[in-house]
């Protein structure tokens, strides 16, 4: 009788206010590690052809493969909500504006695109080999692009909305995404070699 109730009892407290409280806890301070990653990833420039490249991109796809599509998206809108209210988070900020006027500017439809690109691999890609995750986080670039040389085409000419949007930057997004699929590969490797090590 006593172990009849006494269980119940655990599994109430293993999922009572104070449990609910420390995910809470846990699930904000991934956000908000996430968003700083993402703040830094686009403040970091790299030397490329044909032009530089900031780890944006890397650092979307890597944070959607390691969290999933809830944790993902909610530190991409929070990231967003950051640049929004004045935050200098964003490649380019404050030089090239800020707030509000930066996210309505020539490269806005490519955050919005990097919203969806991260709930489509954090949902698509978990679980996959390598070459099934290079291909899903490839497929997810394609809603940024839609949306980013669509918004882009407001502010330059169309003829040149896919030399500006699009061809400058294709092979360093697929060398990026490439190493984030070769990266999560490594780090599932090791951590099945650790498991089995100490099993």
């Amino acid at each position: 009788m006593n172990n009849t109730l006494s269980k119940p009892a655990a599994a109430h407290s293993a999922t009572g206010p104070k449990s609910q409280t420390m995910s809470g806890l846990k699930y904000g301070l991934m956000v908000l590690a996430g968003i700083a990653i993402l703040t830094a990833s686009a403040k970091i420039t790299v030397p490329f052809w044909p032009v530089p490249m900031t780890l944006q991109t890397m650092a979307i796809m890597a944070i959607a493969l390691a969290t999933g599509p809830r944790i993902a998206c909610a530190t991409v809108l929070g990231y967003l909500a950051a640049g929004a209210i004045g935050l200098p988070v964003f490649a380019g900020t404050p030089e090239r504006g800020i707030g509000l006027s930066y996210m309505v500017g020539p490269t806005g439809g490519y955050l919005l695109g990097y919203l969806m690109a991260s709930w489509l691999v954090g949902s698509l890609a978990q679980g996959r080999g390598t070459l099934a995750r290079f291909g899903i986080m490839m497929a997810s670039m394609i809603p940024v692009y839609v949306l980013g040389l669509a918004w882009l085409a407001m502010f330059v000419p169309l003829e040149k909305v896919a030399q500006y949007g699009f061809t400058p930057f294709i092979l360093g997004d697929t060398l990026k995404i490439a190493l984030v699929a070769l990266g999560s590969a490594a780090c599932a490797l090791f951590v099945k070699r650790n498991h089995d090590g100490t099993a």
